[in-house]
């Protein structure tokens, strides 16, 4: 299915019979609206944010229904948890997308180009900072603060030696004899010359030097999110 007729069937579904009506109800101009018609396109994360309840597959072209059927987080109960206190500005609403680290063949090669790799979930979190995407967390350094399984959002940094608040939380990749190993670590200042300490929040995990020309890619873990079932009262 095609972007355009994507739009036709949404229009129908709001029972928004003029452009101008869609458009509204999308915050968006009416050209914006026509150009997106002229042009076979549209911008994901505003459809997908106003269409509660739309199957992103959907969204995307998938041969799938339209609305999203009942997944295993609707009778669970999310805590969220904002790691970084740093103020930023809000943004109300934002919609992150979830990638699946090993389909993006490393973090190096998802920082370098998100936009070819279609993430496998969104999650929206109120009031949190401008951040890049989230990914699920793995291995134990981290417990019991962060788990196996729950996602954790990071925003990337640019330029990373520069922008390093030691002490925070950060999504680390790193070269060791030409592998790339990824990590969630804390970081610390560390005692050799031109070399930084990951730390983990398991006491059973060493800390670790690594020089710094080793970091291929670095992002601040801004918020952590885990699930937790919901038991119906008997």
């Amino acid at each position: 299915m095609d972007k355009k007729q994507i739009l036709n069937d949404l229009k129908k579904h709001y029972n928004c019979n003029k452009d101008v009506d869609f458009a509204e109800f999308l915050g968006i101009s009416p050209q914006t609206l026509t150009n997106w018609g002229s042009r076979g396109t549209f911008n994901y994360e505003i459809i997908y944010t106003k269409c509660v309840g739309i199957s992103g597959d959907w969204l995307l072209g998938g041969d799938v229904p339209m609305f999203r059927s009942k997944t295993k987080y609707d009778n669970q109960d999310p805590e969220v948890l904002i790691l970084n206190s740093s103020i930023e500005k809000h943004h109300d609403r934002q919609l992150i997308p979830i990638y699946n680290i090993e389909a993006a063949a490393g973090l190096v090669s998802l920082f370098n180009n998100p936009n070819g790799f279609i993430p496998i979930d969104y999650i929206s979190l109120p009031s949190l900072g401008k951040v890049d995407g989230g990914l699920y967390a793995f291995g134990d350094s981290m417990y019991p603060l962060i788990k196996s399984g729950d996602i954790v959002v990071f925003r990337r940094l640019i330029d990373m030696f520069d922008s390093i608040f030691y002490g925070e939380m950060y999504l680390i990749s790193y070269d060791l004899e030409g592998e790339e190993y990824i990590v969630i670590k804390y970081i610390q200042k560390s005692d050799k010359p031109d070399h930084i300490k990951l730390v983990s929040q398991n006491q059973h995990h060493s800390p670790k030097d690594i020089p710094i020309r080793k970091v291929n890619a670095l992002a601040l873990i801004k918020a952590s999110v885990r699930f937790n079932t919901i038991r119906p009262n008997n």
